[in-house]
């Protein structure tokens, strides 16, 4: 520090305490982040001191420090979205990534059982996103055969991994088991 002693420093700064909380209230708005910032500021003030020139104003540096620091945090939480309550979070779901793998293998399983016909109808339509049309011309063979295979396949599917409705996707049905396709193999 520049001369000044440690205990006078002290005293200034606990002096403008109310200053600093009356102009933290403004910019947050509440009073608990006010007082968050209002200790921050004197944080960061006790720890550069040693940077504050002895007899320039003390509260000017201090205002600056609390709105550069109400900046920052600013700029930091730009996209953050305040949840206090948990509702938003409550509404969020992921799946766990070890369901999912276990998934995707049951699928593969499953898959590799199909007839070739049926799988190849199916990874032209679901996978590739041909038209009907397409996959008949690429297949030779009717529409009507191509729509009758992927209606099978995705039968078949459904019943060797035990699906029996859209209420079978989701987390919850990590709660609920699931039939393994290894039986049916």
């Amino acid at each position: 520090m520049s001369g000044a002693e440690p205990n006078t420093f002290q005293h200034d700064l606990a002096a403008l305490v109310p200053n600093l909380r009356a102009f933290a209230r403004s910019l947050c708005g509440n009073p608990h982040n006010a007082d968050d910032l209002v200790q921050e500021t004197m944080v960061k003030a006790w720890k550069n001191q040693a940077s504050f020139a002895q007899g320039s104003n003390l509260k000017a540096w201090l205002f600056t420090i609390l709105r550069n620091t109400y900046l920052s945090e600013r700029r930091k939480r730009k996209h953050e979205v305040e949840d206090q309550d948990g509702i938003l979070a409550s509404q969020l779901s992921v799946h766990g990534a070890q369901s999912g793998h276990m998934d995707m293998i049951d699928f593969s399983k499953a898959f590799a059982l199909l007839p070739d016909d049926q799988r190849e109808a199916l990874i032209l339509i679901g996978a590739e996103g041909f038209s009907y049309e397409e996959a008949a011309i690429m297949c030779g063979c009717a529409v009507g055969t191509i729509k009758s295979r992927v209606n099978r396949a995705r039968g078949k599917l459904c019943e060797l991994m035990g699906v029996d409705g859209a209420g079978d996707f989701g987390p919850e049905i990590a709660t609920r088991g699931r039939s393994s396709v290894a039986s049916a193999g």
